[in-house]
């Protein structure tokens, strides 16, 4: 996923954002309201962490500019405020979840990722042909041989899969990989593609590309496909 974190706490804000990105997201962070409300309205994040007592205009009001422009990012309430009816304000704003601070690292991962699933789909797995998508263990198997990948190999494929038969546009890809501090160009994406495609080769999985638009996951052709293609 591709995470904005909104909180004035540099060390805690660069704690976190280094476990998510060890995690497999794409990750950037602003220290104000404002900053937030910015980098939400030029970039489409799939995750929002959000402070509520930020500078120049707090986490409420981020929110509400977020939601009154129909934005569809998750958000995810971090803030030291407890009281019952800041987290009946939150969520009635729009916020997906609320965690009080101080909070477990692997409680606050756990609700990252449960996030991640609400968003994907309801299922835990993903398939396309024999290759499957496992969500809770962080894999992808052809049938049942676990494939091994690197991170952003990873990535890529997980996205194609959870869209397989659809176009995904490359700067869609390049948006789960890279925060605003990596150096990278949209030619990365074909590097990744190619080694995908050597991987997944057994599989009869197929990704397509679609050019001017992106890349597009087919499923091998079944039997009865074969036998029509060869009487034509």
């Amino acid at each position: 996923m591709r995470i904005l974190i909104a909180e004035d706490d540099a060390e805690l804000a660069q704690g976190l954002a280094q476990s998510l990105r060890e995690g497999g997201h794409a990750v950037d962070w602003v220290g104000d309201g404002l900053a937030a409300d910015t980098a939400l309205r030029g970039t489409p994040f799939d995750l929002l962490i959000l402070d509520l007592a930020l500078p120049e205009i707090d986490g409420f009001e981020v929110l509400k500019r977020l939601r009154s422009r129909q934005g569809k990012t998750m958000v995810l309430i971090l803030s030291a405020e407890d009281e019952i009816d800041a987290r009946i304000r939150g969520l009635d704003l729009g916020a997906d979840d609320y965690l009080t601070k101080p909070f477990a690292l692997g409680e606050l991962e756990a609700r990252v990722r449960a996030l991640a699933r609400r968003a994907g789909s309801t299922e835990l797995r993903a398939r396309c042909g024999s290759l499957v998508l496992d969500r809770a263990g962080q894999r992808i198997l052809d049938g049942d041989r676990p494939l091994d990948f690197t991170r952003t190999e990873f990535i890529v494929l997980a996205t194609l899969i959870e869209r397989a038969g659809k176009v995904v546009p490359k700067a869609n890809l390049f948006d789960q990989l890279y925060d605003w501090e990596t150096e990278a160009d949209l030619s990365a994406i074909e590097v990744f593609v190619s080694r995908i495609r050597r991987k997944i080769e057994r599989s009869g999985a197929r990704i397509r590309t679609v050019r001017g638009l992106g890349y597009l996951l087919e499923s091998p052709p079944s039997a009865q496909q074969l036998e029509q293609d060869g009487t034509d």
